[in-house]
């Protein structure tokens, strides 16, 4: 636990550890605290040293940033006499001209729709949080704006735009406009919006119940959501949130099978999407493919080492390690695996963040396809391949939040019943 300066502490809360299950009172916390699970390395609260006027404030920025974003030029190119520009949306275009609307669709929600959606959505919230009574579909409109958070990938974009104008340097001129220098901002500004907003204050102005300081821990139905982290003890007939309405489960529904049904479906597309080239240069009319692999050996020839290592981090790695860290995860809670619990949960952690930078690939073929249109000069077309590595990545960002981590606790505790205590943590 780390303290800042003293400050207004908040009230205890009873919390469900979403990593591993265990109920406990998350302790009074001063601005700039940590509070983390007293079992596994899951955060419960991290309190805010930001009023929430700041917050606001940053909130606007950011919206006016994405804005202008939107309505400027990215980069420009030119060659043999012959200029392009690109904006956000240029991308995206140049997709459905090549009959891949579907990837096209994608990219726009990624860094239009969800960012929008999400800063909008966090803004109405945050200002009419400061009536005496908000409105009760406040609450609905911030968990939905939290649901948009993983999906919102402007800082996953920034890097596909590095990578995009690194590997056209040496094909054409190539110049940065306004909105590369916004998108800059936005990133900076969304990073700050992120940590600066304390999500529990929000959700405490959004309900003036009383804090639940302890009396549900180890009442029989009492159950911790996942939208919100209240925990309630709802009734039979109706098993919804209180504080948000979400539906309420003791675990995710189906976790297991539909998380197996989600890797294997991205195991299959991962096939083709590291067979088939995700973009092709066709330069003075003799076309050259090339794969998510045969581009970072593009990159080792050019000497472009950061680069090459980035996008093979990022295309390669990454993907190969949500699959195996899903799998090992799922083999060992349906063999009820004891050792290595808090590890297996960190294991999760990193899996659900880093699932999202796997799309540094398909924002910089959505440039180039746009940027690189110069007959038969050159011309750089977007591949099939793209097309199913970002099903990888969308149906890996799926089973990493279908997965429901305390199973693994709950399988190992079922095994060790007749020997475990309140507190175990076999083999860590």
């Amino acid at each position: 636990m780390r303290s800042s300066t003293d400050a207004k502490l908040t009230e205890p809360q009873l919390r469900e550890c979403p990593g591993c299950g265990l109920f406990q009172t998350v302790p009074a916390l001063a601005p700039g605290m940590t509070a983390q699970c007293i079992r596994c390395p899951t955060t419960l609260r991290r309190t805010s040293t930001h009023r929430l006027d700041h917050i606001i404030a940053i909130t606007v920025a950011a919206f006016v940033l994405l804005v202008v974003m939107c309505s400027t030029t990215l980069m420009s190119v030119e060659t043999a006499g012959i200029s392009h520009t690109a904006n956000l949306f240029s991308g995206p275009e140049e997709l459905v001209r090549r009959n891949m609307a579907a990837l096209g669709a994608v990219v726009v929600f990624v860094t239009v729709l969800a960012p929008l959606g999400r800063l909008i959505g966090a803004l109405y919230v945050l200002v009419r949080s400061h009536e005496s009574r908000p409105p009760r579909h406040l609450r609905r409109v911030f968990a939905l704006a939290e649901k948009l958070r993983p999906w919102s990938m402007i800082d996953v974009f920034v890097f596909g735009v590095f990578v995009a104008y690194v590997k056209l340097g040496d094909l054409v001129t190539i110049g940065l406009a306004a909105g590369v220098y916004a998108l800059l901002a936005l990133t900076f500004v969304l990073v700050w919006m992120d940590s600066a907003l304390d999500r529990e204050a929000v959700w405490d102005r959004l309900d003036h119940r009383s804090p639940t300081g302890g009396s549900c821990r180890g009442s029989a139905g009492a159950v911790g959501c996942e939208t919100c982290g209240l925990v309630s003890m709802p009734p039979p007939e109706d098993e919804r949130c209180p504080r948000c309405e979400s539906v309420l489960h003791e675990r995710k529904p189906d976790s297991i099978a539909r998380t197996w049904a989600l890797v294997i479906a991205a195991a299959v597309l991962y096939i083709p999407a590291n067979y088939y080239p995700v973009l092709t240069v066709v330069q003075l009319g003799a076309g050259q493919p090339s794969t998510i692999l045969g581009g970072v050996e593009e990159l080792l020839s050019a000497r472009q080492y950061p680069l090459a290592a980035l996008v093979f981090f990022a295309s390669i790695a990454v993907p190969m390690l949500k699959l195996a860290g899903l799998s090992i995860m799922l083999i060992a809670t349906q063999t009820g695996r004891v050792g290595w619990l808090r590890d297996r949960t960190r294991l999760y952690h990193i899996v659900r963040f880093i699932g999202r930078w796997s799309m540094i690939d398909i924002f910089m073929e959505s440039l180039l396809g746009a940027l690189v249109v110069f007959g038969s000069v050159i011309t750089i077309e977007p591949g099939v391949g793209a097309l199913a590595f970002c099903g990888v990545v969308i149906l890996t960002m799926f089973a990493a939040e279908t997965f429901d981590p305390r199973l693994m606790w709950d399988a190992a505790e079922e095994r060790q019943a007749p020997r475990a205590d309140p507190g175990f943590a076999a083999g860590d």
